[in-house]
């Protein structure tokens, strides 16, 4: 696997467990909404380090709070049971286009985070989903102005002020002591 088949692709999900008798397996969705990982088309499975490996669906659908999915050429349990633990891979160029202002949570993971006073806080790590809303997971690095883990809510024009892609940065109004 080479890196640049990495940057070609984004993580979209994780296989949970089979379902059924007949082939079928559920989904673990990063996608918002959580049926868009359906829109993708082929899926790439990943298990562990080892490398891609193209996945059609024959069937697909929401259930309860998750997906069911049937790939193509399933038909029995121990086919989808391989595929437990497997990370769900999709091509970028296939994402939809965005709204100006608007970024992908894996634009803004590794960008820099500065509050107001030009302090550096530290690195979005990861965002997390709250329900009323995203938080950024800001974690130090060796010129962070200390070694504190920082949740900061991802609340547009109140506390994320800017977000510059080609600067790598993100301008918060927090402060360092919050």
């Amino acid at each position: 696997m080479t890196e640049k088949i990495v940057e070609q692709r984004l993580l979209a999900g994780k296989i949970n467990a089979a379902y059924g008798i007949k082939g079928w397996i559920k989904v673990f969705s990063y996608t918002d909404p959580l049926d868009q990982i359906l829109d993708y088309d082929p899926w790439y499975l990943r298990q562990g380090t080892t490398g891609f490996k193209p996945v059609r669906l024959d069937q697909a659908r929401k259930h309860g709070k998750g997906i069911i999915v049937l790939p193509e050429g399933f038909e029995d349990r121990n086919q989808a049971e391989g595929l437990v633990g497997s990370e769900v891979w999709v091509d970028r160029h296939q994402l939809p286009d965005l709204q100006q202002g608007e970024f992908f949570w894996h634009q803004l993971e590794g960008l820099a985070v500065y509050n107001e006073a030009g302090e550096l806080l530290g690195n979005v790590s990861h965002l997390l989903e709250t329900g009323a809303n995203d938080v950024l997971v800001v974690k130090p690095g060796a010129t962070s102005i200390d070694d504190r883990e920082r949740l900061i809510p991802y609340v547009e024009k109140d506390i994320v002020l800017s977000v510059d892609l080609d600067e790598g940065k993100v301008l918060v109004a927090w402060e360092a002591d919050f």
